[in-house]
């Protein structure tokens, strides 16, 4: 079994270069996910010279749940709208990814791409009785928002029929492999006279005229427009970041012959059923995708989760053995919309743009920020479906005092208390836990040969505790999703830096 996403290794790896030195584009793009790629190559479309920036390599961070799904019938989307921002944003919601599908199958189309694109039902089914209230729900808002769903009683659904209570359905949704999708979009858009730079991390946005975004290594690009589609924007108004929130979720993947492979595409309600999905193989049997187990950066436990899922899909869908097991990352905001267009209603920030919050549903999310920042940039009157997705809904009403800084760093003390020695000694060799030690908040881990490894506690970008993934042996940061090494090295943003080596390293050293 592997760690790898089962669509990197489906797809292959790129190898794009480093930016290096000084260069100039019209567009700047940081982040080579699905928004980011889908936005450059929009833009590239019209003739804009883009330069797209990606921290590792472009596509990979394209793995979630339902990266290669892409359907108006999304869990408990309508519902959940129609309670935060009313039914017209709903209704206008449903449009936009509508719209999206659409644009999908058309692009495949048009660059001849063989991501074994397919046209399947999806499901969106309640698991238990206890969630069948929420499910009727659904159904009344999905239908009001223009949503073709229809009502069933798990017809169609591949687990026992004890196992689901009800079913919503629309038909004549995608599946697909999304790297291959986006690292088409990615070699047409340098035809197109742009440019794809991997292992480039931006770690600062200078907001002027021109914009100018800074990698680590030092080199830069300067641009008239700088697209931040990193998830959680590096730069962005405090009140669009605080609207954010990460969540992580667990993916397995394993191969079934064709005839017992689910038909269709399926998203649960509540916490007792699981997503599924299927894709082809090249020897004629099918990969089953199954994600679930949601979670907070950083709350442990993620052994546990990954047993969890491995043991429903087992009893569910006869997936006895994983082949490819993974995690993936996005963020969701409260009023379950997106945030896609000008990052701010500023004077001074006018270059800057966004596209996050697709809360899992980044295929086809992706694909409407794509449209709506092209549009944006190029100066066209936005349609009225685009308005709920705006950042500056969440400038208004804020209050200076509402900004929040982070936690207090701890002051440090110079001794190593025998309570902590105690706490030290109780991590396991593959474990980690935080622990104060000389009164500072560190990330301890111990490795397989027993050695501890001790790094701050505090996440550099705003002063979060961390927690340790058992599963993956990272640190991640529950406020924003800012994920690290065991020994402290950056793995995901939005951190800029690493995490700090701890000051009571030294105190417990001179203890031993």
């Amino acid at each position: 079994m592997t760690d790898e996403a089962y669509w990197t290794k489906s797809s292959g790896r790129t190898g794009y270069p480093n930016l290096e030195g000084r260069g100039r584009a019209d567009v700047a793009v940081i982040g080579g996910g699905a928004a980011g790629l889908w936005t450059a190559w929009e833009l590239a479309r019209t003739g804009r010279r883009v330069a797209l920036l990606e921290a590792g390599r472009v596509a990979e961070a394209a793995k979630g749940g339902r990266a290669g799904q892409a359907s108006v019938l999304q869990g408990l989307a309508y519902s959940r709208i129609v309670r935060a921002a009313g039914a017209e944003a709903a209704h206008c919601y449903a449009e936009a990814q509508t719209r999206a599908v659409q644009r999908i199958a058309d692009v495949a189309d048009r660059l001849g791409v063989a991501c074994a694109m397919e046209r399947r039902p999806s499901y969106v089914y309640a698991a238990d009785a206890t969630s069948l209230a929420e499910l009727n729900e659904e159904l009344a808002a999905a239908q009001e928002a223009g949503v073709p769903a229809v009502y069933g009683a798990g017809a169609g659904l591949p687990f026992a029929a004890a196992r689901v209570a009800a079913s919503l359905q629309v038909d004549g949704q995608l599946q697909f492999d999304p790297g291959k999708l986006l690292r088409a979009l990615a070699e047409d858009l340098i035809r197109r006279g742009s440019a794809v730079y991997e292992h480039s991390r931006v770690v600062t946005v200078d907001v002027g005229e021109p914009c100018v975004v800074m990698t680590e290594s030092g080199a830069s690009v300067a641009a008239e427009h700088v697209v931040v589609a990193t998830g959680f924007p590096i730069t962005a108004p405090d009140a669009v970041r605080r609207a954010l929130r990460p969540r992580r979720e667990l993916l397995l993947a394993g191969a079934v012959p064709a005839g017992r492979a689910p038909a269709g595409m399926y998203a649960a309600v509540g916490e007792s059923g699981a997503s599924v999905r299927t894709a082809p193989l090249e020897d004629g049997r099918r990969m089953i995708i199954v994600s679930g187990e949601k979670y907070e950066p950083g709350a442990g436990g993620v052994g546990e989760r990954f047993a969890r899922l491995a043991a429903w899909a087992a009893g569910n869908v006869g997936l006895s053995r994983v082949d490819h097991c993974w995690s993936a990352q996005d963020y969701e905001t409260d009023d379950q919309l997106p945030l896609i267009g000008r990052a701010s209603t500023a004077p001074d920030r006018r270059c800057l743009w966004i596209a996050t919050g697709s809360a899992g549903w980044d295929a086809s999310t992706a694909v409407l920020a794509a449209r709506l920042i092209t549009a944006g940039i190029r100066g066209e009157q936005p349609a009225a479906w685009t308005a709920p997705f705006a950042p500056e809904r969440m400038e208004k009403g804020v209050r200076p005092e509402e900004a929040w800084n982070g936690p207090a760093r701890s002051v440090v003390r110079h001794r190593v208390e025998p309570g902590e020695r105690d706490a030290l000694d109780a991590i396991r060799p593959g474990d980690g836990a935080v622990v104060e030690v000389g009164g500072e908040h560190c990330a301890a881990y111990r490795d397989g040969s027993g050695l501890l490894h001790l790094v701050s506690a505090l996440c550099p970008h705003q002063g979060c505790t961390v927690g340790f993934n058992d599963a993956e042996k990272t640190w991640e940061c529950p406020c924003h999703g800012s994920r690290f090494g065991t020994d402290g090295a950056l793995l995901q943003g939005p951190a800029a830096e690493p995490l700090a080596p701890a000051r009571a390293y030294l105190a417990l050293a001179a203890a031993q």
